[in-house]
């Protein structure tokens, strides 16, 4: 009896036997479905295609497909490895009962032949009977079953018989699956043929397993021959693709919906991510641009200046073309600020900033410094005519009246101009020059502009020095007053006197207020100085009086920003109660261009002056901008008849009319008169026929010292030399 011997567990497999497979599975369109759902999402929300989205989402998109489509083909592989091996296990075994009954049946019948088969030739091997025996008892065992091909070899690996008869006496002692058989050992492989040799006709397309079986003579006896059988499994691979196709659809279904879902969560955060990288960009712009342009007007500050300045200077050391730097400040720019509100301030200077670069060519630039200053750069001037040519141009365009808070007006523009060259300009050095020159331009007479010379640094400097020791005076104790008398116009007498402000230098000597008072203005020191005016004044007047003088009125000079300081009034209560003054010896004078900014606050004031008991007359009266519609409601006493008209009053019939005006305006709203600057006889003559009160000037004496001035009063209160002039010059 002959037993069969395997081993179902023992498989071999061919490396290339999965390649050898013909491909039932079509590609997933899983990309380009989920690509093209990305590519719509970004045209629909073009917000996405921002650098910071664009990598998100893309890069999600992307990682994601990568990992789909590994996991896809791993799934594959590794699906297809298990159902091969699977197939192949189940296969050998059946292969293996199948080969099992066959050799049974029919292998007693031919064993000699094969056992002696190793001593014919191919030939020979075809033309034996055993051949053609073993063929029909073939055929009829596996009849009705799926085995389409049969083979039989000698343990040498020669062919001995095959279903297809052309490959009997073939040599096959080197293939693994012979080898592995004749070593006891069943193997499997699965193959796919385009054509095949079955039995009884030629199939094509066929998936097939080949398996080499050993044939064992009683059970556990030595092999004595391998048998090969092909067997059809092309419906099985069939079921097993499409089985594979759907787990794979369901997996890329599954993941697709898993990467919709992390999808809307990326891009969720894409957009937030997105929105905050936006918003700090903005941030990052608007600090940048708050860094180096003014908010008001949008102009670019000093900040960039400084940057500018410095490039500008560069391009003309490259080209050798000169520059040029205008210095701009706005005329009573405070004027309009105080008088129309700090709106109509802010709407002038963002006017002016617009008229300013209406003026310039495309390579110039203008800046805001600080307040109402603006600087602008121009480059490639010639000789500084076209820097000439621009100022002109500025000025003219601010020439043309604005509406400012429903009031029309014209705020000029004063420049100083100065040119610089790439090898020796500095930026400090340059903004000076230009500073000093604008400053200039001022004292000229506002709007106007002025280049700057050398002289300007010395008095630049000169400035700067005064400005300094003035910081020192008050503390210093420098500040020193002297007095000019007023004379009754009936009696000659000595009836008032104006307190003059006097700097007594330590190395200039006694400076006179027109140089140094501007000074105190600009750098705010008038208010404690005026204080100290007022203060000192009035304690001389009651110290005259404490003296045995006469009592006369003290006249004290008030500036316009002592005027606007909203402490006035409470300065002067103040004053009158540490001075002991009785209030109506004191008289302030006051200026009418104070009143033109806002003359309805400057009637209350008045007003609260007036129930103090105080004097009140308005200096350099018809030198300014004189508002005759509200004298009338001005609470003053005296008018004072400005000394630019009575200096050519005889020889000048305008001067004389104005006086003669003012004379009449001072009697008709019953106001006492006052005139200064007289000088002589002829004078007096004429403004006592106009019925002026008082007379001031260099006639009746000039500014002297308390002590010099208490030596007069003493003996015009004894009644001598009470009509002969205080003369001091000597």
């Amino acid at each position: 009896m002959i037993a069969y011997l395997c081993a179902p567990h023992a498989l071999v497999l061919q490396k290339e036997a999965s390649h050898r497979l013909r491909p039932k599975v079509s590609r997933p369109r899983t990309r380009y479905v989920i690509g093209r759902l990305h590519s719509q999402r970004a045209a629909a929300h073009p917000a996405s295609t921002s650098p910071l989205m664009f990598r998100l989402s893309r890069y999600y998109s992307i990682a994601s497909l990568v990992g789909i489509s590994i996991v896809v083909v791993v799934l594959s592989w590794f699906y297809r490895q298990l159902a091969i091996e699977t197939l192949l296990a189940h296969q050998t075994r059946s292969n293996v009962d199948l080969t099992r009954s066959y050799a049974n049946a029919i292998w007693h019948r031919f064993d000699a032949f094969v056992s002696a088969s190793g001593e014919w030739s191919a030939e020979d091997l075809r033309r034996r009977p055993e051949v053609a025996s073993l063929h029909a008892a073939t055929l009829a065992q596996m009849h009705g079953m799926n085995v389409v091909k049969v083979k039989v070899y000698n343990l040498s690996g020669t062919t001995v018989y095959s279903s297809e008869a052309g490959q009997i006496g073939e040599d096959k002692h080197d293939n693994p699956g012979f080898l592995s058989a004749r070593a006891g050992k069943p193997a499997s492989e699965i193959v796919f043929r385009d054509q095949f040799y079955a039995f009884e006709e030629v199939i094509a397309d066929r998936n097939l397993i080949a398996t080499y079986l050993p044939i064992h003579e009683h059970g556990n006896g030595p092999v004595k021959a391998v048998f090969e059988v092909y067997t059809d499994v092309t419906p099985l691979v069939a079921k097993m693709e499409a089985t594979q196709t759907k787990i794979i659809t369901g997996v890329v279904l599954a993941l697709a919906l898993l990467y919709l879902f992390l999808f809307l969560i990326v891009r969720r955060a894409d957009q937030i991510i997105t929105r905050q990288d936006r918003e700090r960009q903005d941030n990052e712009q608007r600090i940048r641009h708050q860094a180096f342009h003014d908010s008001l007007t949008g102009l670019p500050n000093r900040n960039s200046f400084l940057e500018h300045i410095s490039e500008a200077i560069d391009r003309s050391k490259r080209s050798g073309n000169p520059g040029a730097l205008l210095f701009l400040d706005l005329d009573r720019f405070k004027l309009v600020n105080d008088s129309l509100g700090h709106d109509a301030g802010d709407q002038l200077l963002r006017i002016t900033a617009s008229r300013i670069q209406k003026c310039l060519r495309e390579t110039d630039m203008a800046f805001r410094m600080s307040g109402d200053e603006f600087v602008v750069i121009l480059e490639s001037v010639d000789k500084g005519e076209h820097a000439a040519l621009a100022a002109q141009r500025v000025m003219q365009e601010m020439a043309v009246p604005m509406s400012l808070s429903g009031c029309e007006v014209i705020v000029n523009v004063s420049i100083g101009i100065t040119t610089f060259a790439g090898d020796s300009a500095d930026v400090q050095a340059l903004l000076k020059e230009a500073d000093s020159a604008m400053y200039r331009a001022k004292q000229v007479g506002q709007n106007h502009y002025e280049f700057h010379t050398p002289d300007m640094n010395s008095a630049a400097h000169e400035r700067l020095s005064m400005e300094t020791d003035l910081q020192r005076a008050l503390q210093n104790q420098e500040f020193v007053l002297h007095y000019q008398p007023k004379i009754d116009t009936a009696t000659k007498a000595i009836v008032s006197v104006e307190a003059l402000l006097r700097w007594n230098h330590p190395t200039r000597g006694l400076v006179l207020p027109n140089t140094f008072i501007p000074l105190l203005e600009d750098t705010g020191l008038i208010n404690p100085v005026g204080e100290w005016v007022l203060l000192q004044a009035a304690c001389q007047a009651q110290a005259w009086i404490d003296a045995g003088l006469e009592p006369i009125r003290m006249s004290v000079n008030i500036s316009a920003k002592q005027f606007r300081s909203h402490i006035l009034v409470e300065t002067v209560r103040r004053t009158l109660g540490a001075s002991q003054l009785e209030s109506r010896y004191l008289e302030l004078e006051l200026t009418e261009s104070m009143f033109i900014e806002n003359a309805e606050r400057s009637i209350q004031i008045m007003q609260e002056l007036k129930c103090l008991g105080v004097s009140l007359s308005i200096d350099d009266f018809g030198s300014g901008y004189s508002s005759l519609a509200y004298l009338k409601q001005f609470p003053v006493d005296y008018l004072k008849i400005d000394r630019s008209f009575v200096t050519d009053l005889v020889s000048n019939k305008k001067d004389a009319a104005i006086a003669v005006a003012i004379a009449a305006l001072a009697h008709s709203l019953d106001l006492k008169l006052v005139a200064e600057g007289v000088e002589d006889q002829a004078q007096v003559e004429f403004l006592e026929k106009q019925g002026c009160h008082e007379l001031q000037g260099y006639l009746f004496g000039r500014p002297v010292s308390a002590e010099e001035l208490e030596q007069v009063l003493r003996q015009a209160d004894r009644g001598q030399e009470a009509r002969r002039p205080v003369d001091t010059a000597a």
